[in-house]
């Protein structure tokens, strides 16, 4: 068992669920842009399964969202810690009461709500709320966090829940990269992928390397627990040199302001390209985390000539299942066969500085410090389309793209909008702006970006009931809407005049008015429903329906 520095309480939280934990993902297992802050827990691939406050306490926040963890509650306990459950299909009657009440005075969806100390406690063990899949996730699980008084996650395994889990780690790729310009493997200047064989004891032996000057290793090192065959984050991963720590980090917490630099963690650029995630065993400028432990050098290697190095990587789970990795490297300083290539350009991009770009149609602002190390960046106006450089280069914060759009009519303008280009020459809108004769964006992507024209309206149809169909026996309605152009911004449903919560699925497409939530007063009734795009291309949709209560 590797143990945690900091002591936890490890009895006083229970299972949030009352069925086998079974998990499809692990804590600061690695996501697109962000560490994962708490576990999935498998539900059976289905919803309504009972969560349970996993501690007594109160609701301190209630968020609902269309995106990220859609229905989520937040429990605060009296020990300082506070749990989140997320993904969540239904609250509780009590806290569901709470909740529509003020969507129907705030007249919206999508709320975030902080109730008082006093306003809804609840038990340990108490029904809080039913599983689900809405927001973000990509099937039906529980996300489950524990978070501390700064609201900084915590591994949940930390504090006694316990998952089973009688496998190892594996390690499925290794990169060798040549750091500086006199640096080189096996004759290359730029990086090279390993050759690693899995042994019999279940540990992996890399091919001999050649090297000399400034090295880094990287990793793609997996886990997988009982039960389930997906791929998971490691809990800690150790290099040693020659029997020295060199290098080491572990996930039993984090802030969520670091999320963003797991893009410096990992090979971004590898990542873009094969989706593919190495993780570096060295710290690039510009990485603020938390979860390093034990750093010599950054985690470099210096090699030297004619000397013999054996690396040990260490790859380990929550419970100290372990799998190594030897490299064997050997110092040779050689001639340097493949170099690097390095695009240059005209615009040097430093990290510890702002860089812009200027031209008659284009403005871009970058701040100091997003980018991981200084580079040439590409920039091309052509055709319409601005190349800022590509995605290969990650981006910490946001930057600032404008477009001149002077020479456009006041009424076309209102109806563009600023779309990142894929290399298929799909669109995506970006939020966007207007001020002083200039569309604007900020954005943390780098890529291909234009200017689009969007007339067309959203499209609103009726799903399960027709024109003056009799719903009486149904306990919903439901119509579906769509938006091919900037996409769907906003949408109001009425009934009989009243503003109506619908509930909107934008993985499915559709809104849904549940008739439990207010009575209806007579047989004959008015639906409306009104749809905006990003733009402010409006459809209006009504119909009549009989219901009798």
């Amino acid at each position: 068992m590797i143990y945690s520095q900091k002591k936890y309480p490890k009895d006083y939280f229970q299972n949030p669920m009352d069925i086998p934990l079974v998990l499809s993902g692990t804590f600061g297992e690695l996501r697109s842009n962000h560490f994962h802050a708490g576990i999935d827990i498998k539900t059976q691939q289905r919803e309504g399964l009972n969560i349970f406050a996993s501690g007594e306490g109160y609701v301190s926040r209630i968020k609902i969202s269309h995106w990220g963890y859609g229905k989520a509650l937040y429990v605060t306990h009296p020990n300082g810690y506070t749990t989140v459950y997320g993904h969540l299909k239904k609250f509780s009657p009590k806290i569901e009461t709470y909740v529509k009440k003020r969507q129907y005075e705030k007249e919206r969806f999508e709320i975030q709500l902080y109730p008082k100390s006093s306003e809804i406690k609840v038990t340990k063990g108490e029904i809080i709320a039913l599983s689900g899949n809405s927001g973000s996730s990509g099937g039906p699980h529980l996300h489950f966090e524990i978070r501390d008084t700064k609201a900084n996650p915590i591994n949940p395994m930390l504090f006694g829940i316990k998952i089973p889990d009688h496998k190892k780690p594996i390690f499925k790729n290794a990169v060798a990269y040549a750091k500086n310009d006199t640096s080189q493997v096996n004759q290359s200047n730029n990086y090279i992928d390993l050759v690693i064989k899995q042994q019999n004891n279940g540990d992996f032996l890399a091919n001999k390397i050649y090297a000399y000057g400034t090295v880094g290793i990287g990793v793609n090192a997996t886990d997988r627990l009982d039960g389930a065959i997906n791929n998971n984050g490691l809990y800690d991963l150790q290099m040693e040199v020659n029997g020295e720590k060199k290098y080491q980090y572990r996930v039993e917490t984090f802030s969520f302001k670091e999320s963003r630099y797991i893009n410096n963690f990992i090979d971004y650029e590898r990542f873009i390209k094969k989706k593919q995630r190495i993780q570096k065993c060295f710290i690039d400028p510009n990485t603020k985390l938390s979860i390093y432990r034990h750093i010599i050098d950054k985690g470099l290697l210096f090699i030297k000539d004619s000397l013999d190095y054996q690396i040990q990587i260490t790859a380990s789970d929550y419970v100290g299942n372990q799998t190594k990795l030897i490299i064997p490297v050997q110092g040779k300083k050689d001639s340097i066969l493949h170099f690097k290539e390095i695009k240059k350009t005209p615009y040097y991009f430093k990290t510890n500085q702002i860089n812009r770009i200027s031209d008659s149609i284009i403005t871009a602002y970058f701040p100091k410090n997003i980018f991981c190390n200084n580079f040439y960046f590409d920039y091309l106006y052509k055709n319409g389309v601005a190349q800022m450089h590509n995605p290969t280069v990650a981006v910490h914060s946001n930057f600032t793209l404008s477009f001149n759009v002077s020479k456009y009519s006041k009424d076309d303008i209102k109806h563009m909008y600023i779309a990142r280009k894929n290399k298929s020459g799909r669109l995506y809108y970006t939020s966007t702006k207007y001020k002083d004769h200039k569309l604007y964006t900020n954005t943390k992507i780098l890529g291909d970006y234009t200017l689009v024209k969007d007339f067309e309206k959203p499209k609103i149809f009726p799903h399960n009931f027709k024109k003056n169909q009799s719903l009486s026996k149904k306990n919903y309605l439901m119509v579906r809407i769509s938006d091919k152009g900037s996409g769907i911004k906003s949408y109001r449903g009425e009934i009989d005049g009243k503003w109506g919560l619908m509930e909107y699925k934008p993985k499915k497409g559709t809104l849904t008015y549940n008739f439990s939530d207010k009575k209806l007063i007579g047989n004959e009734h008015t639906l409306k429903v009104i749809v905006t795009d990003n733009v402010n291309n409006s459809t209006t949709f009504t119909s009549t329906f009989i219901r009798k209560e």
